[in-house]
């Protein structure tokens, strides 16, 4: 009878566990897309209160030399991560993109939050109002010790991304004297594709009917050839609709093969 109702339970288990899966992100490692969002059990993540720089930003050093900071800063998120299992706290769906989640997550172990820890770094700001200021201490002391972003010039990413070429120049190096060469590297006229990614952005103003800052083209748009100075590189539609960006309407449907 014990064994019978042990039995019974086992299979009840398992069938809440079938109905009402493990919460996302409690058990997993996730894949990094840039240095302030993760994929994690199949679903996005964008860290809550951090603005950090898109995969496709440049910055300056402090040798004066552009520097791919999106890159790095992506790569820094996932050094802190080091393989290791996170867990998302889900704070709901993003409000610019539904697709999205905001999520504060925590390395496995760790007691620090990936949020607090890649601005501490320097490799991200603290994004106000929505962070209410709870890393404003982490970014000011990365700035005061030029790490990351800081040790440079850079722009802050919510501007690049909406490409604001006025924006304030934030860094230890940047100069006043300097200020158009400077701007003309973190926006050049041609910007080189990043690996992989080799969907194109353009910022029109048109786009802002459709409540967008721009258009994304692919390679089966009749318009792809034509886009030689890209605005943004974006490596997955995803990336180009959380940026604001929509798809052109010349773009040719995928062809399935029959069966």
């Amino acid at each position: 009878m014990m064994r019978r109702s042990i039995l019974i339970r086992a299979v009840l288990s398992a069938v809440l566990l079938a109905m009402f899966p493990v919460s996302p992100g409690s058990a997993a490692s996730p894949t990094v897309r840039d240095g302030g969002s993760l994929d994690l059990a199949g679903v996005t993540y964008r860290l809550d209160g951090v603005d950090a720089p898109a995969f496709d930003q440049l910055c300056i050093d402090d040798h004066a030399d552009s520097w791919t900071c999106g890159v790095e800063a992506r790569d820094q998120l996932a050094k802190l991560i080091g393989g290791r299992e996170v867990h998302c706290e889900d704070l709901g769906v993003d409000a610019t993109y539904k697709k999205r989640h905001v999520g504060l997550c925590t390395v496995e172990g760790e007691t620090v939050s990936l949020n607090q820890s890649i601005v501490r770094q320097g490799f991200a700001l603290d994004l106000e109002p929505s962070a209410k200021g709870r890393f404003k201490d982490d970014e000011t002391g990365a700035k005061d010790n030029r790490r990351g972003l800081w040790k440079g010039c850079f722009v802050a990413p919510h501007e690049f991304r909406g490409g604001r070429k006025d924006g304030a120049l934030l860094g230890g190096s940047c100069r006043a004297d300097k200020d158009r060469e400077i701007r003309g590297v973190l926006f050049p006229e041609e910007t080189a594709m990043p690996s992989g990614c080799n969907i194109k952005g353009k910022f029109a103003v048109r786009a802002r009917f459709t409540g967008n800052v721009g258009i994304y083209h692919l390679q089966a748009c009749r318009s792809y050839p034509a886009i030689t100075k890209p605005d943004r590189w974006f490596c997955s539609e995803d990336d180009a609709h959380a940026a604001g960006f929509r798809k052109a309407y010349n773009c040719r449907a995928p062809v399935h093969p029959r069966m």
